[in-house]
């Protein structure tokens, strides 16, 4: 596996580690306090994109289309704590890792829209269940440019009868683009499912499918 591929997936498997509760004594449970969000938009070829970042990486993009910052707050939730609502990161101005993030996520897709950059290598944070966050993992290793379908994917995280819940996480998935789960078809060619709508889908993928192979 390319090393930048493996670089990815090692980066992946460390997120999620939300703040558990820990016990004080019988009956006593500690609630982490909510933890802050930092934002930053850009226009793209599919709309308008902004990137929610805690201090730890990336959480979510936020396409208007899919929800992603419902699906963090949804997961956050059912975790135990709750995260306040995104704060907006003027460039130049808040310094914290989280704004240097968001600040660096809307570069980096910059760059991707435009045909500069092809891996994006933004630390990432998000949260999901263990089968989520393995199928995530799985949806890093797709090369630019290519596709791979539902029974692809389940079979690689050794799940081979799993192709719908596959479709599941991949629709769960709140880092969408980076993420590549617009990489993912059907076993018959089609597009299959899309978040963002297949017009959508078809626009990032006849993006990546017209760079020159490298």
């Amino acid at each position: 596996m390319p090393a930048s591929k493996a670089r990815k997936i090692e980066r992946l498997g460390r997120i999620g580690n939300n703040p558990q509760e820990a016990g004080g004594g019988i009956g006593l449970t500690l609630v982490p306090d909510p933890e802050t969000l930092y934002s930053a938009s850009l226009d793209t070829p599919v709309g308008k994109i902004t990137a929610i970042c805690s201090n730890r990486g990336l959480r979510a993009l936020e396409t208007g289309w899919d929800h992603a910052s419902r699906k963090v707050r949804k997961i956050g939730e059912n975790r135990g704590f709750r995260s306040r609502a995104p704060r907006p990161v003027e460039v130049g101005s808040l310094k914290t890792p989280g704004a240097n993030y968001a600040r660096r996520t809307v570069r980096e897709l910059r760059d991707y829209f435009s045909g500069k950059l092809r891996d994006l290598n933004i630390p990432l944070d998000m949260q999901g269940t263990p089968f989520q966050r393995s199928v995530w993992q799985a949806l890093l290793t797709i090369p630019y440019g290519e596709t791979r379908s539902y029974a692809d994917v389940a079979r690689l995280i050794g799940h081979p009868r799993a192709s719908r819940a596959v479709g599941g996480a991949n629709g769960s998935n709140p880092v969408s683009i980076i993420v590549p789960c617009h990489r993912v078809i059907a076993s018959d060619g089609k597009l299959g499912g899309y978040g963002g709508g297949l017009d959508r889908k078809t626009v990032l993928l006849e993006l990546e499918q017209s760079r020159p192979a490298r």
